[in-house]
């Protein structure tokens, strides 16, 4: 690997059990985690199970992890995504009934109502869409991935990545445009 891998030493003192590099670990990880999870799933409590398992896994794994052979975020990355789609085989997909994220309190009431029925039409949309190309909107659009890097955590080549993509963003663009047209006629 010809990139340092920015993580390496903190993976290092939390393999040698340092209760400070752990916490600081939890701190810069736990957010992205959770947001992936919550993104994936659709569920902000299984995404809270989703990140505890995998820091059960990271501690697990640290005191072995050997640098130079894959990046720590990206193979945290996978072992997140890994928990999510073990929970998706588990259950019938639906979309979500409740909000993970809360709207800006700033916002005046009727910039609140819009922007959450903005934001539950784009999760429904979101969770209707097959899973392989879900990750794919989530791991570039929301973990702010490289193609690249998105495309090597998910297996796949650059060009089968933006094959995903444009077909999910055409599947969201002609769902959220279908709901709109069905809101107007109404």
């Amino acid at each position: 690997m010809s990139e340092r891998d920015p993580d390496a030493e903190l993976i290092a003192r939390v393999g040698a059990r340092d209760a400070g590099a752990v916490r600081t670990l939890v701190l810069s990880k736990l957010p992205r985690l959770l947001a992936l999870a919550t993104r994936m799933l659709g569920d902000r409590m299984e995404a809270e199970d989703i990140a505890q398992e995998a820091f059960v896994r990271i501690w697990k794994q640290a005191p072995h992890w050997r640098t130079g052979e894959a990046k720590f975020d990206t193979w945290l990355h996978r072992v997140a995504l890994n928990l999510c789609f073990d929970r998706l085989r588990g259950r019938r997909e639906e979309p979500a009934d409740t909000l993970p994220d809360e709207p800006d309190p700033a916002a005046a009431p009727d910039q609140r109502i819009e922007a959450r029925t903005r934001d539950e039409r784009v999760r429904a949309a979101l969770a209707a869409l097959p899973v392989r190309q879900r990750e794919a909107l989530v791991l570039t659009y929301y973990q702010e991935l490289s193609n690249l890097e998105a495309a090597d955590l998910m297996g796949i080549s650059a060009d089968a990545l933006e094959s995903l993509l444009a077909r999910a963003r055409r599947t969201l663009r002609t769902q959220l445009a279908g709901e709109s047209a069905g809101k107007d006629s109404a």
